[in-house]
Formats: structure tokens, C-alpha cells, sequence
């Protein structure tokens, strides 16, 4: 698909603001929260934080109904207006083809066949990035939301319902005929059902929350060298030489890949499994990022969140800041394809934050004033 229009000079204006950015300690987003940080680009001892985490795994299963359910009127009077609106560029970069595929769709209730009752709004969208062909990703594009749809636990038990979607499509996939079952794709997924949003992941692609200002990863990296999936791996007969899943992939989790996983039904190394992770949508939260590899391989979640923001107060155009952050990580020399879905929250722009200033007054001696002065004085 066509990456979203963008004037050459609006990208350039803000191209040479996050390559700054990267170095400094930013006072002003760190005394928002201490707690959040990005993660800094091509760092291995901050990937392998990052994914032996265990914070990011949701392991209870909960009712969707009792977090998307009906409110009292009350209620709705206090909550802000949730109002969703996407963007979407994608590049091929410096690869020989196009191997990656996205989805945007606002308005789930205008794309499924099935009469579901949902709550407003409802919304889907995702980054597939493919390795070894296309057919993957396509196919998984393609189909991956009808299995969730479809599936007898939506929207009832909403996790169950994806967990189920991502085994079906990837066996679904294997059975293609047609296809190249030796293809594989990451993906990445994003479900708002109402003030609810679940993230689903299998692979190395990323979404980051962007919460006033803060970058929040919402999903980890599943690299084989990362220390859960190494060991997931190695329990399970496989081997990594060189940060790659038995010599031949550079991720843990992917659906597709039948030249490695053998035959359905069978406990294989390579999971197709997702993680996912499920939130309540709040005024604080502003826009969603989802990002293949080429994107996060040199760009940190926090410069990317900072730029979208500061894109946002500019224009206010999701799809002008998902061009800016492709354009950006094309002249940082990426090696990949690039594609990047930006989700916004609101109608308006994210509001200017301010940072107060200090009413503390700082006085000098007069004998410090005098010290100063010699020193200035060469004495």
C-alpha cells in the first residue's frame, strides 16, 4: 500500500531533532515518569532486558465484558471522547523486494460479515513483517482477522479468541496449496474494543504507547538470544548459532516457516504463539505506534514517541508522522523494510506540556562575588 503523502519540507524539518535526542537525558520527559524508559538502538544488554522481562506477560484470562461494558451515565459524562484515527507509511528500503503488509481499520464494525455486538468504537490494525517471500504476511493480512471474528470466544473471552486466531491462521497458511509454506512473517496486532486495547505479538516487531509524552513498550522483542525464548527454545530440541534460530531466522516466534516447525500439531522451537498484553485506554494515553524491525533496529521507542508527538502539535496528521519516522530511519541507514501504523486516540492534537518553573531564588555572597570576579579578572 502507498505510504501516506508528506511535504519534503515538513519531513526535513524534523529529521535532524531525534538523532539529538538519542544522546541527551531529557529532563523534561523524565520528570513525567522515571519508571518508563526506550529502548536505545542496537543496545544488546538493553534487548536482553527487555525480553527476559516478565512484566509484559499477561497470564490471567478475564472477561472482556467487564472492562467494555455498559457504563452508567454517570460514568460516561466523566470519560474523554475516544475518537480513533490512523496513518501508515511503508518503504522498501535498501532490500531487493517488498516483503512486509499492514492493516487499518477504524471502524471493525464495517469489516466483519457476522453481526457481533461491539462496543464504540471498535477498531483493528497490524504490521506483518515477511521473510522468504510475501505469501506469509499476505496471507496472514488477509485472513488473520476473520479467524479472530469468527472464533467462538469473541468477543466474550477477547484473549482466547486471539490466541486461537494466530495456531488457525498459521496452520490455515500451511495448508495453502497454493503458497509457499516455507514463507514466514512476524505479527503484530492491535485490538481497541472500546476503552480496551490488546496487543498480540509474535515476532520482532513492536507497539509503543505514546502516554504525555512517555514511550510505554507494549510488546517485547522475541530475538532467539533473548534469555525466555532461549531457553523456551533450547527446551524444545533447538539450537541458536549467532543470535539466529537454528542458523537460519533471526526471530523466536513467527507464523509461517514450515520448512522448520515439520508437522502441525507438533512442539517446534519456532512458536507461533503470541504474547499479548491488554489495557484500559486512558486520557493520558495519545497515540499508538506499531513498528517492524527496520524501524526499532535504529531508533529508540522514545525517540519515535517524541517525534510523533512533537509531528502531532504541528499538524496533527497520523499519516504525515508515520512517513517522517520511515523517512527518518531510511537516512539512519536502516537494512530492512519499513513499515509504520500510527493510531491516534484523539480529534485534537496532544496538548503542549509545560514544565513549571522554579519560584526557589538563588542569591551569591559577596565574597563569592568577589572570588568570581578575580577569577574572571585572571587574578
Amino acid at each position: 500500500m502507498a505510504p501516506g503523502n508528506c511535504c519534503s519540507s515538513e519531513v526535513a524539518a524534523t529529521l535532524s531533532v531525534c538523532s539529538i535526542m538519542e544522546d541527551q537525558n531529557d529532563d523534561t520527559l523524565g520528570s513525567l515518569n522515571q519508571n518508563v524508559v526506550g529502548k536505545p538502538p542496537r543496545d544488546h544488554s538493553a534487548t536482553m532486558r527487555h525480553c527476559s522481562s516478565s512484566s509484559w506477560l499477561v497470564d490471567s484470562e478475564s472477561n472482556l465484558n467487564t472492562i467494555v461494558g455498559l457504563k452508567t451515565n454517570t460514568e460516561d459524562k466523566s470519560e474523554f471522547p475516544l475518537i480513533l484515527r490512523s496513518g501508515s507509511s511503508s518503504e522498501k528500503g535498501p532490500k531487493q523486494y517488498m516483503e512486509d503488509e499492514f492493516i487499518c481499520i477504524d471502524i471493525l464494525r464495517e469489516s466483519i460479515a457476522q453481526q457481533v455486538d461491539l462496543p464504540y468504537p471498535s477498531a483493528f490494525y497490524g504490521v506483518f513483517d515477511g521473510h522468504g517471500g510475501v505469501d506469509a504476511a499476505s496471507f496472514i493480512k488477509k485472513n488473520m482477522l476473520k479467524f479472530i471474528t469468527e472464533d467462538s470466544q469473541f468477543p466474550s473471552s477477547i484473549k482466547k479468541a486471539v490466541k486461537s486466531a494466530f495456531v488457525k491462521a498459521d496452520h490455515a497458511f500451511r495448508d495453502a496449496s497454493s503458497l509457499d509454506s516455507s514463507s514466514g512473517t512476524t505479527a503484530l496486532i492491535a485490538l481497541v474494543l472500546g476503552r480496551s486495547m490488546l496487543i498480540a505479538n509474535a515476532g520482532d516487531s513492536r507497539a509503543v504507547l505514546g502516554k504525555r509524552g512517555r514511550a510505554v513498550e507494549l510488546s517485547k522483542d522475541h530475538k532467539p538470544n533473548c534469555t525466555s525464548e532461549k531457553l523456551r527454545i533450547e527446551k524444545l530440541g533447538g539450537v541458536i548459532y549467532d543470535g539466529y534460530l537454528n542458523g537460519q531466522l533471526s526471530v523466536a516466534r513467527a507464523l509461517g516457516d514450515w520448512h522448520i516447525k515439520g508437522t502441525k500439531g507438533s512442539k517446534s522451537p519456532l512458536s507461533c504463539e503470541p504474547e499479548l498484553e491488554e489495557i484500559v485506554l486512558t486520557e493520558e494515553d495519545e497515540f499508538l505506534i506499531l513498528g517492524c524491525d527496520g524501524l526499532w533496529d535504529v531508533m529508540s521507542s522514545q525517540c519515535a514517541v517524541t517525534m510523533v508527538r512533537r509531528e502531532l502539535v504541528q499538524h496533527n496528521d497520523p499519516n504525515i508522522c508515520a512517513k517522517v519516522l520511515v523517512t527518518e530511519a531510511l537516512q539512519r541507514n536502516t537494512c530492512d523494510n519499513l513499515t509504520v501504523v500510527v493510531v491516534c486516540f484523539s480529534k485534537d492534537p496532544p496538548p503542549k506540556i509545560e514544565i513549571p518553573r522554579s519560584h526557589r531564588r538563588r542569591s551569591i555572597s559577596a565574597e563569592g562575588l568577589d572570588l568570581l570576579k578575580g577569577v574572571l579578572n585572571g587574578r
